[in-house]
Parts: C-alpha cells; sequence; structure tokens
C-alpha cells in the first residue's frame, strides 16, 4: 500500500467506536492511533457525535476528547451549499452534507453504519464514486490493501 488509506466516518461510526471497545468502528480508531490510516471528520460530524454523546452516552465523553486532543482525527471544514446540493441529488438531503464531504476530500472509504440511506442504496456508491461499507466491510477491504 503506497499511503495510508483516508477513510471518512460519519457519526453514527464515530460513536459506535468510542462507545464500544470491541467493535470493528473501535478497531478502525485504533488503527488511526497507530497511524495506519488516516480518519477524516467533517465539522457536522463532530458536532453530531459530540451532541449524541452528550446526551446517550456521556461515559464515552472523555475518549471521545481524548482521541480529538491526540490529533488522530483529520478535520475538515462542512462542504460549500452547491456541494450538499449536488449530493443531495445522490442521497437524502439528511445525509448529503456527509456524503458530500466525502466527495469533496476525495477519501478512499466512506465508513457508516447508516443502512437505510448510505449501505442499502447501491446506487450511492456507485453515483458518488466512493467506496461506502461498514466497519467491517472497510477492515475486509483493508486487510485485502495489505495483502497486496
Amino acid at each position: 500500500m503506497a499511503s495510508k488509506p483516508r477513510i471518512l466516518l460519519d457519526a453514527s461510526a464515530l460513536i459506535a467506536g468510542l462507545a464500544s471497545p470491541t467493535g470493528g468502528s473501535n478497531v478502525i480508531l485504533s488503527l488511526a492511533e497507530a497511524e495506519l490510516v488516516a480518519i477524516v471528520v467533517s465539522e457536522q460530524v463532530l458536532a453530531e457525535a459530540e451532541r449524541t454523546l452528550h446526551n446517550k452516552l456521556p461515559k464515552a465523553v472523555v475518549e471521545y476528547r481524548r482521541l480529538l486532543a491526540a490529533g488522530s482525527l483529520e478535520i475538515v471544514a462542512d462542504p460549500l451549499d452547491a456541494e450538499v446540493a449536488a449530493a443531495a441529488e445522490i442521497i437524502h438531503p439528511k445525509d448529503a452534507p456527509i456524503l458530500a464531504a466525502a466527495m469533496a476530500c476525495h477519501v478512499d472509504y466512506v465508513v457508516t453504519l447508516d443502512r437505510k440511506h448510505f449501505l442499502d442504496d447501491p446506487h450511492v456508491a456507485r453515483r458518488s464514486g466512493l467506496r461506502i461499507g461498514t466497519p467491517g466491510d472497510f477492515l475486509a477491504w483493508f486487510r485485502e490493501q495489505l495483502e497486496r
């Protein structure tokens, strides 16, 4: 593998990584801390994750703040309105800012747990030109890249 893969985590995957020490999302966070992958998140993802953690998983806030302080995340600005509008032609408008951010920063993979709008609609990946999958899907892809 020439360079480490850049992956965009949506809020669902980021929260899952912070909430479960044994899940695939947590493995991805560990890979980022080991500098084997680069995790990209938009400002919107961070705001959504922080709000959800404070409301539903307050014990995970400490780990979230540690992750931010460690510099393990590449934080990108939210996409422009025109980029979001273009992405809304591909995906549900609620998720268009996430898809637009992934498209704008040319990530290698989008990791999400959102079945309804991302995973169960193969047109989203095809029309956006992005690899989109669950944490487990990404880890299988990453393993294949390492074997090459």
